[in-house]
């Protein structure tokens, strides 16, 4: 089996290809990966149930003993597609805090940092082609 990423391919059932896709992935296709739900305002506002998370944005935690905290995002790991969060730490034995480490999975993105032009950008292309989706799809019935 090779173990370079392999752009070709597409989709299997087997769990062991799935997780050498993902483990293999380059940069730019695990940001994808770090993709959490949007609230329902923001669902309506871009017409996407989902993007990718950013420092910066403020998430709700859905899953576990952090359940139902607003807080924002202070670093994404792409490399184990992780995502700390401010202020969520636990302690050691010797005293010292550690970040809590969350799947973006387990995370409702709330508010957007809009701080960067380019992501801007993507949001209103994306806009834009949820629009002509929808009028494609009430112009096909």
């Amino acid at each position: 089996m090779k173990s370079t990423f392999s752009t070709s391919w597409l989709s299997s059932k087997k769990p062991r290809k799935q997780r050498k896709f993902t483990a293999n992935a380059p940069f730019h296709i695990k940001h994808k990966f770090l993709s959490a739900t949007l609230s329902k305002e923001l669902r309506k506002k871009y017409g996407k149930r989902s993007l990718p998370v950013r420092k910066g944005d403020e998430v709700l935690v859905m899953r576990g003993s952090f359940r139902k905290k607003k807080v924002k995002i202070s670093l994404t790991d792409l490399k184990r597609t992780r995502v700390a969060l401010e202020n969520i730490q636990r302690t050691k034995k010797d005293g010292t805090k550690v970040n809590v480490w969350f799947h973006p999975s387990s995370l409702q993105i709330q508010t957007l940092n809009l701080d960067d032009k380019k992501r801007i950008a993507v949001l209103e292309r994306k806009i834009k082609q949820g629009e002509k989706n929808a009028s494609d799809k009430s112009a096909g019935k």
